[in-house]
């Protein structure tokens, strides 16, 4: 009879941390590049160029958003926590990284276009549905490994949540809640095609060929 494979363990941090960190600051500093370019070139013209609500000529700011900041100390608030938790997210692999930060990053911005208030620019957006796909992926996935980060998460980045609701004037709560709720749907989506493909995975039963001998 034929043996059945052992699905592997749902990976808390990257097949090949050393790379996935390079990779992190990487982008991170492609952030500071452009704030430096905005600062020091531009005098801050970048910023007009986020999610404009409602405007059709602010649909193209979903694009930039993330990439832009108000200023260094936007940039330097969001810095570790974006460093952090898209190293996490990169536990998955490069191509569930690429759909979750696109889904978070589009669907998140369009939600923000619709509702907002004012130009929103930060990778704040992004931060909050990546810790909201860290916090709900092992709870869809049922990953007892996954849960524990999950909590771990909450302790040391819990408190941040109170940003998706309104009341800090000059945040955009909409972009942190949006953001937030791609991240639910994207912990969903990846939690399910996970387990499609498991199963698919799966050896049919059969018998294994005898050896050829006396």
């Amino acid at each position: 009879m034929s043996t059945p494979t052992v699905p592997a363990k749902p990976r808390i941090i990257p097949a090949r941390p050393a790379r996935a960190a390079v990779g992190m600051v990487l982008f991170l500093a492609l952030l500071w590049v452009i704030e430096a370019v905005d600062q020091f070139v531009l005098r801050g013209a970048l910023d007009y160029d986020g999610i404009v609500p409602r405007q059709v000529d602010g649909l193209s700011g979903i694009l930039w958003a993330p990439l832009l900041h108000a200023g260094w100390a936007h940039l330097i608030a969001n810095s570790l926590p974006f460093l952090v938790l898209g190293f996490l997210v990169l536990a998955g692999g490069l191509g569930q990284f690429i759909a979750v930060t696109a889904l978070v990053w589009l669907l998140g911005g369009f939600l923000t276009w619709l509702t907002g208030f004012g130009i929103t620019v930060g990778a704040s957006g992004v931060i909050f549905g990546w810790l909201a796909f860290l916090l709900f992926r092992g709870f869809f996935a049922r990953s007892g490994r996954q849960i524990v980060l999950a909590v771990v998460l909450f302790l040391v980045y819990g408190g941040v949540l109170w940003g998706v609701l309104p009341g800090t004037p000059g945040v955009s709560w909409q972009a942190h809640l949006f953001g937030a709720l791609a991240g639910i749907l994207a912990a969903r989506l990846v939690a399910g095609a996970d387990r499609r493909g498991s199963r698919g995975t799966r050896p049919s039963d059969g018998v294994s060929p005898s050896p050829i001998g006396p």
